[in-house]
């Protein structure tokens, strides 16, 4: 190749008590996507945010075209031709879809008036917007779009900043799979374009498929590199966490043909005229499938309690149960891992012991007060039982990785003795390792005769955890599909509204 369009040599970051990235380099060609892999923690996002002018380095080199600059801000980076697309969302929601993407460069006229061209802005927003098969007018409010569309229009704005350098942290992250499909062959045309795109995710999948290279970094440093024609799940997984994983996704010993649970013509008040209505082997992870808006969150929170069903029963080992609020569902052993951990599954501010003691504090309690040497052993035990990573259970899981923010809700719910585990998008932003520990404690747990339901987006994490794969569209089930029968095709036919049988 010829002298890299990039090259980070010798990069070290230092923050109190902390070495987050050791003289890690990285280099991309034109035209290349370089996957950066790596658990949480490894100092991806730390290096990206370099790049991005963000932090500054504390030692090290850049160089574009062969030339050492210095970016000391995001206008930097920006006029270096570097353009960012953060995880999280740095969108206006009070603004216009094609405000949100020129905010700051606003096409003007008028000479010294410098009146903003609206008509120009929405013409050229528009280009994008078709480009990224967003259906959409660039003049509706970001308000009145979804997550998954507030997202694409992330990506918008990059691509209209023209970068030389495209940053992509987890953009499929709230994204569907038609969605994803597209951004992913928009990555592929940027690169045919000359575009260098720097992509990093936790879906190795994606990886594969679009990455010519991929640079893997484990505990700040370089752990290695694989070449097109070497990468592979299991490559990319070892370099990763320094070790094979032999039990990925983790298949049942046997499983019993006798319904545990069982959920008839529940109805929610998103979609009250249809009923949904499924069973919960023993021994089973029963994954849900489909789009976003097929109706999967609202039936976890109607059967949780949190939006009180219009209609349904539940039962368990073939007791009906009547749940019309969250009290009732913890009360009957009924628990939801929700999708946004961070917001509905935690008080990031309250000390790890308290998070796990909250739904049933009476247990903790005598004569009114709290014992806080109770909850210190049920915390301790309970966390050490999840390999939860954390300097102490008094620590706020603000500070933790995603995937140890997760094994704390588990370790609320598991320190009250589940009957119903619901997971709703278990493993969402939550790196290769720590995935394969929430695999293996799902397994666990449905072995222990814990029902699991398991709603996810990610394909693969349906096909290989699921025993069986219940698919939705619009509010009801279009099928239900035995391990055997499952495949991307089948449940893609299934999630678009076609029903098992052939009909729609």
């Amino acid at each position: 190749m010829n002298t890299p369009i990039l090259k980070m040599e010798q990069i070290s970051k230092r923050f109190p008590g902390v070495i987050a990235l050791d003289a890690v380099d990285l280099e991309v060609h034109t035209g290349e996507v370089v996957a950066l892999a790596g658990e949480n923690g490894a100092g991806k996002s730390t290096l990206m945010k370099i790049l991005g002018g963000v932090y500054q380095p504390d030692g090290g080199q850049i160089t574009i075209n062969g030339q050492a600059v210095t970016i000391n801000s995001v206008s930097d980076a920006g006029f270096n031709g570097i353009g960012f697309v953060h995880q999280e969302l740095n969108v206006l929601d009070n603004l216009s879809v094609g405000e949100n993407v020129y905010l700051g460069r606003e096409p003007v006229w008028g000479g010294f008036l410098r009146l903003v061209d609206r008509r120009k802005l929405h013409a050229d927003t528009d280009v994008y917007l078709k480009r990224l098969g967003l259906d959409i007018s660039s003049r509706i409010s970001l308000s009145e779009l979804s997550i998954a569309q507030q997202q694409m229009v992330e990506i918008a704005k990059a691509l209209s900043l023209n970068a030389r350098i495209l940053i992509m942290d987890e953009p499929t992250s709230s994204l569907t799979l038609t969605e994803t499909e597209r951004l992913l062959q928009v990555i592929k045309d940027l690169r045919t374009q000359g575009v260098s795109i720097i992509y990093i995710s936790h879906r190795l999948g994606e990886i594969r498929e679009i990455a010519d290279r991929v640079v893997v970094l484990r505990d700040g440093k370089n752990a290695g590199v694989l070449e097109r024609e070497e990468i592979s799940h299991d490559r990319i997984v070892k370099l990763m966490v320094g070790r094979d994983i032999n039990r990925f996704y983790v298949a049942p010993e046997t499983i019993e043909k006798t319904t545990y649970a069982e959920v008839k013509d529940l109805r929610t008040s998103r979609y009250p005229k249809k009923t949904v209505s499924f069973n919960i082997r023993k021994n089973e992870i029963l994954g849900f499938a489909g789009l976003v808006g097929a109706g999967r969150s609202e039936m976890a929170q109607a059967i949780f309690g949190v939006d009180a069903p219009v209609a349904g029963t539940v039962s368990l080992d073939g007791i009906n149960i009547k749940v019309s609020s969250v009290r009732d569902a913890i009360t009957r052993g009924i628990y939801l891992i929700p999708e946004d951990r961070r917001h509905s599954g935690l008080i990031l501010e309250m000390p790890i012991r308290e998070n796990i003691s909250l739904p049933a504090l009476s247990r903790y309690a005598s004569a009114g007060l709290v014992n806080k040497d109770s909850e210190r052993t049920t915390a301790t035990n309970m966390c050490e039982k999840l390999n939860v990573k954390t300097p102490s259970i008094e620590a706020n899981p603000v500070n933790l990785s995603g995937g140890n923010q997760q094994k704390v809700v588990l370790a609320k719910w598991l320190s009250l003795n589940p009957k119903l585990l619901i997971f709703d998008e278990p493993t969402r932003g939550i790196d290769v390792g720590a995935k394969a520990e929430i695999y293996q404690l799902m397994r666990g747990l449905a072995e222990n005769g814990v029902a699991i339901i398991m709603i996810s987006s990610d394909m693969e994490e349906i096909l290989g955890e699921s025993d069986r794969v219940a698919v939705m569209h619009e509010g009801a089930i279009t099928g239900i599909l035995e391990r055997e029968e499952c495949g991307e095709e089948a449940i893609m036919q299934l999630a678009v509204g076609q029903q098992k049988n052939g009909k729609t």
